[in-house]
Parts: structure tokens; C-alpha cells; sequence
């Protein structure tokens, strides 16, 4: 099975308001360390990026992606294997010099990085990061005005 270009990987997990809340200057790909239990999990949709954040550790030489929630996979824990936080800080797994650049970008121009969806590559699950900067209120309502133009656009142009 091929992948078209333009076909887009189905979600097991989206930040629905990160678009909302940030504006996204630049997305790239990272893989993440997961238990089998919480693979399982995320698998069967179990995961929650609603408040989830990337952080660098002390030295800026491993990112984290904190308050990802991931519900304990159910069969592993009846016969005691899953005893893990569902909110413990998973490592998000990338090339040296991409974490660099990107603790570079956050420390100097005040950036964040934010998780925007969770799906399988390759057979792996990846995260999908984005480097942010925060709306105003202002560009937040300005948003909710363009987003009701379309609609309106749309329902006139379906008549």
C-alpha cells in the first residue's frame, strides 16, 4: 500500500487547540519513548495532547514531552505489568543537532514548542512538534471572525 502525496497519516491523538491558542512558524517530526503498555494504549486512542508541552531538560540536551496523558492499557495492568504515571514525562527522541537548533530558538526568542498530533509512521508512533508563539487576544478573535466568514462563505456557496 502506497501513500499518495498529499494523504495525510490518520490522528491517534490531536492538539485541537493549539492552533487556536499559538501562531505555528514551523512543524517538524520526532519519534517518542513509550512503553509497550502505553503504545498499546495510544494505539487504541488512549492519549491526550490537550495540555501537553515540550520542555528541555537542565542542559538543553533532551526534550521532554511533559502532560501527555496516557491511560494505562487495561490488559497489561490486570496481570501487573503497567504500573507507570499517566502523565510521567516521555522523552521525545531526535538528532543532536535538530535539538540544538531548536533549544537555540526557544532560549533566545522566547518560543515554545507544542505538540500538535500523534499518529504511525513507518510503524512507529510520532509526534508531531510545532515551534510556537503565543496569540493575543486580539488575533484570537480576529481568528473566530475569519473562521465564521468562511463558514458563512461556504453555506451561501451551497445553496
Amino acid at each position: 500500500m502506497t501513500k499518495e502525496k498529499g494523504q495525510e497519516t490518520p490522528a491517534l491523538a490531536r492538539n485541537r487547540r493549539a492552533r487556536f491558542d499559538y501562531h505555528v512558524l514551523e512543524t517538524w517530526e520526532a519519534g517518542i519513548e513509550l512503553t509497550g503498555g502505553e503504545v498499546k494504549s495510544c494505539r487504541d486512542g488512549s492519549a491526550s495532547l490537550a495540555e501537553a508541552f515540550a520542555a528541555f531538560d537542565e542542559g538543553g540536551r533532551e526534550l521532554f514531552l511533559r502532560d501527555m496523558r496516557v491511560q494505562p492499557y487495561l490488559p497489561a495492568g490486570r496481570i501487573g505489568f503497567e504500573s507507570r504515571d499517566p502523565v510521567r514525562p516521555k522523552r521525545l527522541l531526535m538528532h543532536r543537532a535538530e535539538l540544538r537548533k531548536r533549544y537555540a530558538q526557544v532560549r533566545e526568542k522566547g518560543l515554545a514548542i507544542v505538540p500538535l498530533k500523534l499518529y504511525v509512521a513507518r510503524g512507529r508512533i510520532k509526534v508531531e512538534l510545532a515551534l510556537v508563539q503565543g496569540k493575543e487576544k486580539g488575533d484570537k478573535r480576529q481568528a473566530l471572525k475569519e473562521k465564521g466568514a468562511k463558514k458563512e462563505l461556504a453555506r451561501l456557496r451551497d445553496r
